[in-house]
Formats: structure tokens, C-alpha cells, sequence
């Protein structure tokens, strides 16, 4: 059965290949992402280390002026995806690259995909060639964080848009919704074309999204007038999670190619995040970190799966950890008679909970590969095995797809998971979990 998966999650991955990156999936998303490829370049590092390295140097291509990096690359042409590079419009931007890109960015696993790839690979001449390369680029993205996410100075970075999230619909941004009046845009959506529209955001949050697209254009993406005014400016638990583990793995790479200023300058960074991540985002009462909206000056008290990454990254004690690690152990998320498979994108006792509905239910890959990881580095290794069992169970009964329905009790009706089929960093993530953990 390892050897089938593994076979066909390297077709998937090969299929997905545009000749110097690799797209999510066809149709749906035609185009590059941003963290989707420092997912995929984990994939491609077990069956092809130079594709990893191109992966990581074509999204650096589109990289701004002022470290920025966007969350779509458009390389390439399709008409199958909204909004577009026309809408996105980059170029009203001083510090935009020539090629079009988004102008808001995701989650940034760059760094510690930096690391991944030379602990799976420094025994390679060409490794330590590459991260050479890239390293000052991903650095940069790094203090573009720190000096225009960070108006207080807290070493918690905000995003400004609820896809520079990746957690597109959480019911998390429900709260944030409210306070808005966003135009009734008459939208071109492609992606309901592709998949059912029940399993994706809704029309008027989809009208939310493309508000703050408009601002921010009338505005040039400039970072100072989106903080002054954004509606939305939410210090995010996932996020900052990728950024202190990116500092982490910048900081041993960094040591290694004896970029001494730029290591100090992450050691300072990080010792700030950590402390601030567990001082303002703890909620005690849930057992788990939350997220802040830097907008209206108030703590948004959801648990996601997002508030797990923290272990990822190594943030919480091991005391905190275990307090953490109870919503699992017959907890929320996997029940109380245990009949959710783990980790289902929301919590699954709350009203809001949807398990078909994009980020506001379903189990993600992505997400339980970093849970796991993280559950790993605090040795709760049983616990672990329980995510790994899960997400491989997924991968095997239905393929690559892009999400799956959390619960038990109707797995045995379903014949195929939700979203996106043939998805890159399905198979991809994968490939690491049975090759590389």
C-alpha cells in the first residue's frame, strides 16, 4: 500500500508541473501560491531535490521590492480562477516586480522549509549552494514583517486580509464580517464552476474579499495606509507560528553561512514573538491560542486548528502543551466519544462548525502535518500517530483532494473528499509523511 501511494502522489505532483512550478491543482487554482509551493518543495525534495530548489527560486521571482511576498504568482495565463491578476493589479504598487502577483501575501513557511530541505539534504553539494541563494530574499520577507506588520512593536505581525490567513472562511472572521458594509460586488467566480458551491465561501463573504482588495489598491499597497485604515488587521495565530518557526530555521542556517548580523537580528525578533505570542494570544479558559483583532482592539475566542501550529513552532511550555494537547485526548476536537477524525479545521461542538465547508470544518493536510510535527516535538508521540493514521487514511480511501469531512459516522457514504482533486500539497505532504517522519 506504500508503495502505491507513494507512486501516485509523485503523478500528482508531476502533473501539477509547469516547467519551473508547480500549480495547487488544475482549474481551481491554475496559478502559483505562495505557501502551497514551500509545502509542495517538501514533496518534491524526496523525488527530486532541483525541483524543490526551483519550486522556492520561481516563487522568489516575484518577490517586491520591499521583501514582500505575494501570495499568488501569475506566470503563466488561464481564465479559471477570480479574481485574476487584472483585479489583484499589483502594478499600482512602487515596490511591485514586473511580473503580476497578488499584493497580500500567506503564511510564511519559507524559512523552515529552508530547513527542511538541509536537514533532508546537506549531505548534498548543491544544497548549501541553493540556500546561499535564497537566503538574504527569505530574510528580507522576514523584515518586511517586522517593520510594517508590527505597529506597536510587539513582535506579533498582523495580516489584513483574511486569505493572507489561509484559513480563508474561518468562522474566526464572522466577528470582523459584522463590522463591515462591504458593496454587493457583482462577482465573476470561477471556483464555484468548479466544485459545489456548498463546500466554498459564500457570496457575500467572497464580496468581503474583494473589498479589501479594493482598498488596498486605492490605497497602492502602502503599508502605512492600510494600518491606519484597514477594517481588518488581525494578529493571527497560524501566522506568526510560521514566522517564529521561519526565524528558527534562518537562525541555524543563518549561523551556517555566517550571516551574523542577520542572525542577531532573528534572535531578537523571535525572543519578543515567543514571549508576546504567549502573553496575548493564551486563552486559559479554552486551553488554546487565539486571535487578536488589532483593528478593534478585542481577542477573537475561537479555537482552530491554526491555534495548534503553536507547537510546530515550539512556542508554548510543556506544561502549557499537555493543556493544549487535552482538546484532543476525548476533548472538542475529536469528541467525547471520539468520532471525528483528526484535526478538523474548526472546532466541531461549536454552533459554527460546518464539516463540508472550506475552512469552517473540514480536515486539512497542511495543517495536520504541521499538528503533527508539532505533537512530535513534545513527544506526544501516541497522540501523533493518531494524526499521521488519520491523514493517511484520507489519502488512501478517496486520493489527493484538498479538505475532508471530519466525521466518522458518515465516512462510510462518502466516495471522494471535498475541494480541489489531485492536490499538490496533499501529495506532497504525503510523500514527506511516509518517506521523511
Amino acid at each position: 500500500m506504500i508503495i502505491d501511494i507513494r507512486q501516485r502522489a509523485i503523478e500528482v505532483l508531476e502533473n501539477n508541473w509547469k516547467d519551473y512550478f508547480t500549480i495547487p491543482c488544475e482549474g481551481l487554482y491554475p496559478f502559483q501560491w505562495n505557501w502551497d509551493s514551500g509545502f509542495i518543495a517538501l514533496g518534491w525534495m524526496h523525488i527530486d531535490l532541483e525541483r524543490a530548489f526551483t519550486e522556492i527560486t520561481s516563487l522568489l521571482s516575484g518577490q517586491w521590492a520591499n521583501g514582500f511576498i505575494p501570495h499568488i504568482i501569475f506566470h503563466n495565463d488561464s481564465d479559471t480562477y477570480f479574481p485574476g491578476p487584472e483585479i489583484q493589479a499589483s502594478h499600482v504598487s512602487i515596490h511591485a516586480p514586473v511580473i503580476p502577483t497578488s499584493g497580500i501575501t500567506q503564511p510564511p513557511v519559507l524559512g523552515f522549509v529552508l530547513g527542511e530541505l538541509y536537514a533532508f539534504a546537506k549531505a548534498d553539494s548543491r544544497t548549501l549552494l541553493f540556500l546561499k541563494k535564497v537566503y538574504d530574499a527569505i530574510y528580507n520577507y522576514h523584515h518586511y514583517f517586522y517593520t510594517h506588520r508590527d505597529p506597536h512593536g510587539e513582535g506579533l505581525v498582523y495580516i489584513c486580509h483574511n486569505w493572507e490567513s489561509g484559513t480563508d472562511n474561518s468562522p474566526v472572521w464572522d466577528s470582523i464580517w459584522d463590522t463591515m458594509d462591504s458593496p454587493a460586488y457583482d462577482l465573476k467566480r470561477k471556483d464555484n464552476l468548479h466544485i459545489a458551491a456548498s463546500h466554498r465561501p459564500s457570496n457575500r463573504e467572497y464580496q468581503h474579499y474583494i473589498h479589501l482588495i479594493e482598498l488596498f489598491k486605492e490605497w497602492k499597497y502602502d503599508d502605512a495606509l492600510i494600518t491606519e485604515k484597514s477594517p481588518f488587521l488581525v494578529q493571527d495565530p497560524l501566522f506568526n507560528a510560521m514566522l517564529i518557526a521561519s526565524n528558527e530555521s534562518l537562525i541555524q542556517i543563518g549561523e551556517i553561512l555566517g550571516k551574523n548580523d542577520q542572525v542577531a537580528q532573528l534572535k531578537t525578533w523571535n525572543t519578543l514573538s515567543r514571549k508576546t505570542y504567549n502573553d496575548k494570544l493564551y486563552n486559559k479558559e479554552l486551553k488554546g491560542y487565539i486571535y487578536y483583532d488589532l483593528r478593534n482592539d478585542r481577542p477573537i475566542n475561537h479555537i482552530s486548528s491554526s491555534s495548534f501550529t503553536a507547537l510546530f513552532a515550539g512556542i508554548p511550555d510543556q506544561e502549557r502543551a499537555s493543556e493544549i494537547v487535552s482538546n484532543f485526548e476525548k476533548g472538542s476536537f475529536s469528541g467525547p466519544n471520539d468520532e471525528y477524525f483528526l484535526c478538523s479545521s474548526f472546532n466541531p461542538v461549536s454552533i459554527h462548525f460546518d464539516p463540508k465547508r472550506y475552512w469552517r470544518g473540514p480536515v486539512w493536510i497542511n495543517l495536520n502535518w504541521l499538528i503533527y510535527r508539532g505533537l512530535k516535538r513534545y513527544e506526544k508521540e501516541k497522540l501523533a500517530e493518531t494524526i499521521k493514521k488519520d491523514t493517511l487514511y484520507f489519502m488512501n480511501t478517496y486520493g489527493f483532494y484538498e479538505y475532508f469531512d471530519p466525521r466518522k459516522t458518515v465516512d462510510a457514504g462518502l466516495t471522494k473528499g471535498y475541494g480541489g482533486a489531485n492536490f499538490s500539497w496533499s501529495a506532497a505532504l504525503t510523500l514527506d509523511l511516509i518517506l521523511n517522519t
